[in-house]
Parts: structure tokens; sequence; C-alpha cells
């Protein structure tokens, strides 16, 4: 039986605006809102806003947050972290001046994206896009969540800072599992001469990143041990405006996400689309990676054991300590330098070079000038390449101290640092291969002669037999 007409455009102005609710389902324009008990959805069913309580104890505490739409425990964006909602009537909508806001039961305002004023707010829309990033559009993104990150990193988004501006991209770890507020932990860039990443407890070093992407060689951010991945692809960028590093996913079908949680480690986690536990791939700090664990003038193999040495022509400061595998305290040279003939330098390779505490830096340098301009320094420590491009290149010294330092069991992109020594410390290393070479060599022999004596006794008493 035919429909009737009016039966047909019923159904046809039904079925158009089921479309365009679908359609509007990772949006908000001007004159909408979205209430504590609605979500937008990114457009691939990957990621979900709305407001959520992560604490059972006290579930009147709302937050306007973005987490993984299939584990909604996992939140990696959080809008009004120091200034929750406490009732269940909080809403996000926009404001006249086309900003995002926040607001609670009173209609008051909490949270604001705070962006410039838009010249034609009412053209302003709010889209989940399917990277997690919550964006503010007027054609092009006037405001995104990407720039405010929280505890996570995502795919996309920048860790680093603005050079014009003085603007930052940070992570900051929650206070507590329950409590999302502004926690201990911050990992931040600091360029004090070169770029480092660290990991700070308020102002206190707890992590100067091993990982490669965050000390700048002049290829990449080095001084980590190495690590690659099929799964994704680090992107480095440093130029006169802007200093960052981000990841892009190489695998659609994996989701990955870097956090530092709230006692201060940073992780990367996977998780296979359809798949239902994450698993970390990596995490910082290890025991080997712990700011300064084996004190000034020492060095850490992960390989070794006990992991903390002192670096050639040290001794512990105090070995009561390192008998209890206390490193704190650090080595001391055995004999002073004093700026006599006859000094010169050991390479330590494949490392985390030193922390840059006391130092000195000339890009304009080459290697050859910085060991003279070291020599000539009677207070300087040590000397290394500032930049790896075309063959080497920069003079970095260092006085003093030498603070956090790291060797790799594996042979990587990481530099090689020059160590004045005293010459008694000179050719040490040479002498005692050749003494390691000359024991195995009488062990070599000397078991041979007595295998060779007990071959003969064997046969000596067959014969008499």
């Amino acid at each position: 039986m035919k429909a009737s007409l009016p039966t047909f455009l019923l159904c046809s102005l039904l079925s158009f605006s089921v479309i365009q609710l679908c359609g509007a389902v990772d949006t908000i324009a001007l004159n909408e809102s979205i209430s504590d008990r609605e979500t937008l959805v990114s457009s691939d069913q990957s990621f979900e806003l709305g407001f959520f309580s992560p604490s059972a104890s006290r579930p009147s505490y709302r937050y306007l947050g973005i987490w993984y739409k299939n584990f909604p425990q996992i939140v990696v964006w959080i809008a009004n972290r120091e200034t929750p909602v406490t009732d269940s009537n909080g809403s996000l909508a926009f404001s006249n001046d086309g900003n995002l806001v926040v607001l609670n039961g009173t209609k008051s305002i909490i949270w604001s994206s705070s962006s410039s004023k838009a010249a034609n707010a009412q053209d302003s829309v709010a889209q989940l896009l399917d990277s997690g990033n919550l964006v503010i559009t007027q054609g092009s993104y006037r405001w995104q969540s990407f720039d405010y990150p929280s505890d996570t990193l995502l795919p996309g988004m920048k860790l680093g800072l603005n050079l014009t501006s003085g603007f930052t991209w940070n992570l900051r770890s929650w206070k507590d599992e329950s409590d999302p507020s502004l926690g201990d932990f911050t990992y931040e860039h600091h360029i004090v001469g070169l770029p480092q990443g660290l990991i700070l407890k308020g102002k206190k070093k707890i992590f100067r990143s091993g990982m490669r992407f965050w000390r700048w060689n002049g290829i990449q951010f080095g001084g980590n041990a190495p690590f690659s991945s099929p799964l994704y692809k680090p992107i480095f960028v440093s130029n006169r405006e802007e200093l960052y590093y981000m990841f892009e996913s190489t695998d659609r079908s994996v989701l990955i996400r870097m956090t530092l949680n709230q006692t201060g480690k940073y992780s990367r986690y996977v998780l296979p689309k359809g798949g239902s536990q994450w698993a970390a791939m990596y995490t910082s700090p290890s025991a080997c990676e712990e700011y300064g664990n084996c004190g000034p003038n020492g060095i850490c193999r992960i390989d070794r054991m006990p992991m903390c040495e002192c670096v050639q022509g040290f001794v512990p400061r105090s070995q009561s300590q390192w008998d209890v595998l206390d490193w704190s305290s650090g080595c001391v040279r055995k004999v002073p330098l004093g700026c006599q003939k006859g000094e010169g330098f050991v390479t330590l390779g494949d490392l985390k070079l030193p922390d840059l505490v006391n130092f000195s830096l000339n890009k304009g340098m080459n290697l050859d000038q910085c060991r003279e301009e070291c020599l000539k320094n009677c207070s300087c420590t040590a000397f290394a390449n500032s930049d790896f491009r075309t063959g080497g290149g920069g003079c970095l010294l260092w006085v003093g101290d030498l603070i956090d330092i790291r060797e790799y069991s594996e042979s990587s992109s990481n530099q090689d640092l020059y160590l004045r020594v005293p010459s008694s410390e000179l050719g040490l290393k040479k002498k005692r291969r050749r003494l390691e070479l000359i024991i195995v060599v009488i062990s070599t022999v000397s078991g041979m002669i007595v295998f060779s004596f007990l071959i003969w006794g064997i046969v000596r008493r067959k014969k008499k037999r």
C-alpha cells in the first residue's frame, strides 16, 4: 500500500531531524549547552566530554572533562581542575563574547576558555575532535584544549614552550587518585643554555629527562636510553619561535597516551582498539634516572651492581655510606687538579651529559678549541660538543662537580664527555685492559697446560695396564 503524502513528509522530516541530531553530537553552537548528564562524543566514538566525579566519597564534586568513551575512568583533560561544581546542576555553554564557560547551579561562571573576544561571536562553534581536542572554531581554531594540558599528552599535543610569548605547554599531575586539582609534580621545559625537560616537585628536580627527545644535541633531544616504537612517530621542533615535542600515532588501530601520575612517574601507555587493558611501554624515572641518584661526580650504570660508581679519577667521598648503597655524598678526586703540566682528558662514551648547573656555552667553537679552552680554565672539569650536526660543533664546559650522569649499555646517539684528569690517570684504561688481557691469556694457557697434564696422566695409566 502506498504511503500518503503527509506520512511521507512526516517521515522525511523526522529522518532529517535525526540526521541533524546525530551530526551535532560532537558540537555545541552559541545558543546551545550541555547539562550535567549530557555529553559530547567525537565522531569516531573515541572520546567523550561531560561532567564526572572522580571520587565516590565526594560525588557532588563535578568536573568537566574529556575521557576515552570506552574507558571513562581514564580522563585525559579537565577544564575546572581547581573549582569543581558542587552540585549536579552544572552546564557547559557559550558566553556572549564567544568563550566556553562552565556554569554552576546558580549560573555563576566557575571556568572560562578565556580566549580573545570573537569578532562575530554568533558564529562560534565548539567541537570535540576525534583526536580528543576540544576546539572553538570560527573558520579556524580560536581556542583549543590541547593548549592547556592536564596530566596527559595525546597524539598531536605539544609539550614545550613558545619562545616569543613565553606561553608553555606543561603536564601537571593530579593531587591524588581521586582529586584532579593541581598536584605536586610538573613536567616542563627549562632553557638554561640548552633546553632540558624536567619533572619537578615544586622547584626540586626529581628527574631530568633521559628520554632522547628532551635534550637537544643538534639532531634531536638526546640523553636517553635508546627507545623506538613502530606505534608512534616523535616530532621535534626547535626554532626561534617554538621549542616543543609532540608525537603522532602511526597505527590508527592503537590508542596511545603519555601520563604524569600523582607520584611523579611519567608513562607511555598503549591499547589496541577493541582491547580491554592498557599496557605501559615505558615509565620514568627508573632507579638510574632519579635526579642526581649517584651524587656529585658519580655515574649510574643500570646494568651494573651496584649501579653507582665514581667517574675515572674519583673515589667515594664517604666509603661507609657507599658500602650501604647510599651514594648521595658522591665522589671526590683522588688527586686534585692544579693546572699542572700533563693534565689531559679521558673519554666517557654514550652518556646522558651532566646537568647544566655550572657551565659555559660557546656555539662557535669546535671540539679542539673547546679542549684548549677547558685547559686554560683551572676550574674546568669536563667538556663536550653541544651540537652533533656536520660532525659535531659547539662547546660546553663544566666547572666544578658533575651532576646526574648516566651511561647506557646500548650504543646510541648519546654524547661523549671529555673528563679532565691528572697525568697519572691518562692511559690508565689501556693499562687496565692490557693487564686484563694478560690475565686472560695466562689463565687460558694455564688451563690448557693443566688439561694436557690430565690427558697425559690418563693415557700413561692406560699404557701401564
